[in-house]
């Protein structure tokens, strides 16, 4: 394994020995002291990484924990701004909430198809989230957010291969408390959350919270007049809690959410083409460019409901913890792919170059229902042998209709409306049933074997089992002809898993305030479906399942009083059947296909430091690193349109490596050693923050976020004009509060230098061919460009 992390690179290295070089002294300087006593001390940081309440000093894996106050003080209010705080998090926009994805360590699971799980898994409350789409949503009312890396199947409900984002949002309290809190931006931004909580009786308590959201697009379309890429969202979320017994504790929770959002629409940022540039309207195309002229807007609408209950039932020595959740989420998404300002097919030129001219119904929904149940039983306190242990069960139905219609012309009048005689309709439509069942038992262990060594061991015995049925249909209205390569057909498909996943690992602890620890871990994630169009249903392929061997080795400490705290931490990760999304498009046909596939092997492999600073009561400073070099080999991928031609890849009957060729009329790659998509390697952070009093009853501070990204490739095909280079991007604030912290008054600023970056890279659709392939459109978040705000929020306590 020692090798292994060294191929990674001497800068790494050298960056992971020069920290952890002061851990190890500090470390022999401490005396061996059996493990740390029971109970956090004021100012520890308590997380439930392990399924109890632990010190996040204590806990032997490598977590980032970030409070709610830290997400109010750098204004996080989504899941998509967390990466901010968490290096080892990134999160890349795709077309639409489908294909949006979290990476930890540079891997994640960006698929348009919903029939495969996530590698990244999100928690809310201890609800396992069935599907990504379900993780990007607004943060409000959170008490922290615990961001686990690597595999976490062994005790987290449904297996996680690269780790899980887990959410905890507050209790009803045991005393009457309420909150405000509204944020004004530029460009039309308006954000509102509130809570009110309190007891009922003795025994019962309530808490209810809330938001809105009216986030202004960032994207004017000439088109329709309307500015694009923004969302109107709101959400209500009650809690009632209730003391049952004196050993019996219920948490019931009912939240819905719902979002309407004309995003994500591309902008042009380079475009070659003459015909397209005869048609894309007053486009000016670059990476600066914020306009659009399309004549429909893309939406991508979601609803959310989750209704759970929670049961602690204290036994003396052992505590028992069920969690009941019922989930519903609803998304409708459309996203028009021709990207021009025309109600009515055009003449574009003859059909080998303009394979269709019109395309704005290109609309699909998931509706999705899921019940799961986790029963476990953990050991109280921290003596020399603690457990935990449970069963879990999930039963989740998914339906996926999609349709799409365009047009082809196939005779005109150049750049003019198409006659009617020479217009062809394509379309197709599809609608998949995807029902799936999973259950597993679980437990972990750990013991002291001698005075600060403790020995943790952990198993999970999982059986999964699912059925996809569908039908496909070759032209929905009449008139039409079929949808190229979408011809009519149905079937099904069953499979079934079994797995045995665990970890093994070894921690010593120095002292209450340092430990190291190595572990080892087989992770896992299930059987993948194909629930989209491209799918013939009649004979399905169904996705391997993903495992992962991880190694872990790291060192948490503080020192100065606990001024000074660090982790660190060495990862290798290494992957077999890696579920990916490859290029299946044919630029002759003009039909995008995009399908989920396994990967031979990829890796992960890296260091992660992290650091807080507190000098005194006034200054503090927050830093991290992380370098992660991922890696994957995979056959027979896609060549990027521009190599797809007799020049830039000769044939070949052989298995060239790391080039493109020609098979046949193939043209195709074999990756050896590859980066995976949007996965840089370092993202930097740190954060200083100065507060002092002004006056008797009034504080100020000022606070700035500087985060370093490198350069990345948005393609697994390493498409060289899909890369986003290396940026900066620089935030600050300044405010006041008054000495009880009832009331807080923030000024901000996101992305101070103004700094452009995109969040995603790829080809024009319109009149891509192998001969003009140089037309690229991204996407953007709204700090890609500078914009400035104001937030004002209130407790009563």
């Amino acid at each position: 394994m020692t090798k292994t992390l060294l191929r990674g690179g001497v800068a790494p290295l050298s960056l992971a020995l020069a920290v952890l070089a002061p851990c190890a002294a500090l470390a022999q300087t401490a005396p061996a002291a059996a493990p740390a006593a029971d109970g956090p001390a004021p100012g520890d940081i308590v997380v439930t990484a392990q399924k109890r309440s632990e010190r996040l000093q204590d806990v032997p894996l490598a977590v980032t924990a970030v409070g709610g106050d830290m997400l109010a003080k750098r204004q996080i209010n989504d899941t998509s701004s967390l990466v901010a705080a968490v290096p080892s998090l990134t999160f890349q926009q795709g077309a639409n909430p489908t294909n949006t994805v979290f990476r930890i360590r540079g891997i994640g699971t960006a698929l348009f198809g919903q029939g495969v799980e996530s590698s990244v898994s999100t928690v809310v409350d201890g609800v396992v989230a069935v599907r990504a789409a379900q993780g990007f949503s607004d943060l409000s009312d959170v008490e922290r957010i615990e961001v686990l890396r690597g595999p976490q199947g062994t005790l987290f409900g449904k297996n996680a291969t690269a780790g899980v984002i887990s959410v905890t949002t507050a209790r009803p309290s045991h005393k009457l408390e309420a909150g405000f809190d509204a944020t004004i931006a530029e460009h039309d931004e308006y954000r509102v959350k509130g809570t009110v909580s309190g007891p009922l009786s003795d025994t019962v308590r309530a808490r209810i919270s809330g938001f809105y959201n009216n986030v202004k697009g960032v994207t004017y379309n000439v088109g329709t007049g309307k500015w694009v890429n923004g969302e109107k969202s709101g959400g209500v979320r009650g809690k009632l809690e209730w003391d049952a017994a004196d050993n019996l504790n219920l948490l019931f929770t009912g939240e819905y959410r719902q979002s309407d959002s004309n995003c994500c629409a591309s902008t042009l940022i380079a475009a070659t083409t003459p015909g397209l540039l005869q048609v894309m309207g007053p486009v000016t195309p670059g990476r600066n460019n914020r306009t659009i002229s399309e004549d429909s807007d893309t939406y991508a609408n979601s609803r959310s409901q989750t209704y759970s209950m929670q049961a602690n039932w204290d036994l003396d020595k052992v505590t028992l913890t069920s969690v009941t959740a019922y989930q519903k989420y609803h998304l409708a998404v459309n996203q028009p792919i021709d990207r021009i300002n025309s109600t009515t097919p055009l003449y574009l030129g003859p059909t080998s170059a303009a394979p269709y001219s019109y395309w704005n119904q290109n609309h699909g929904i998931v509706d999705l229902s899921a019940f799961s149940e986790e029963l476990r039983v953990a050991n109280k306190g921290h003596g020399r042998f603690n457990y935990v242990g449970g069963v879990f069960f999930m039963t989740s139905i998914l339906d996926r209709p999609f349709d799409r219609r365009r047009a082809q012309c196939t005779g005109g009048t150049l750049y003019q409306a198409c006659p009617a005689a020479n217009t062809v309709w394509q379309s197709a439509a599809s609608d998949a049933h995807l029902k799936q069942t999973s259950v597993a038992a679980f437990g972990q262990v750990d013991y002291q074997v001698w005075r600060g060594l403790k020995a943790i061991g952990g198993l999970r015995v999982g059986y999964e089992e699912g059925t996809n049925a569908g039908w496909r249909q070759g032209a929905i209205q009449p008139g039409d002809v079929v949808f190229p390569s979408n011809g009519t057909s149905s079937g099904s498909t069953s499979a079934h898993d079994t797995s045995l996943t665990g970890k093994v690992g070894l921690q010593y602890e120095f002292s209450r305030s340092a430990q190291a620890y190595g572990s080892y871990t087989r992770g896992y994630k299930g059987l993948g479906y194909d629930t989209e169009i491209s799918n013939g249903f009649a004979s399905q392929t169904v996705l391997k399942p993903e495992y992962v061997n991880a190694y872990e080795l790291g060192f948490k400490g503080s020192a100065f009083d606990r001024k000074l705290s660090f982790n660190a931490a060495l990862f290798l990760s290494e992957y077999s059947n890696l579920q990916v999304q490859a290029n299946r498009s044919d630029p002759a046909t003009g039909v995008i296909q995009f399908v989920p596939t396994n990967a031979g092997t990829a890796s992960s492999r890296g260091v992660e430091l992290e650091t807080t600073f507190r000098l005194n009561s006034h200054f503090s400073l927050n830093a991290s690193v992380t370098y992660a070099k991922t890696e994957v080999n995979i056959d027979g991928l896609n060549c990027p349109i521009e190599f797809q031609n007799t020049t830039s890849s000769p044939a070949s009957s052989g298995m060239p490596i790391n080039q493109c060729y020609r098979n046949g009329t193939t043209y195709q790659q074999n990756l050896r050693g590859a980066p995976l998509p949007a996965s840089p390697k370092w993202r930097i952070s740190a954060v200083p923050r100065y507060e002092a009093p002004v006056s008797s009853n009034l504080n100020a501070f000022g606070q700035i976020g500087v985060v370093y990204t490198s350069a990345q490739n948005f393609t697994l095909e390493q498409d060289p004009l899909a890369v986003q280079g290396a940026y900066t991007l620089v935030d600050a604030s300044i405010g006041l509060s008054d000495a009880s912290g009832r009331y807080t008054f923030t000024l901000f600023v996101k992305n101070l230098f103004d700094k452009n970056y995109l969040t995603s890279i790829g080809h024009n659709s319109l009149l891509s061919t192998t001969a003009t392939p140089y037309d690229m459109v991204g996407t953007y978040n709204k700090d890609a460009s500078r914009y400035f705000g104001g937030s004002i929020s209130y407790r009563f306590r």
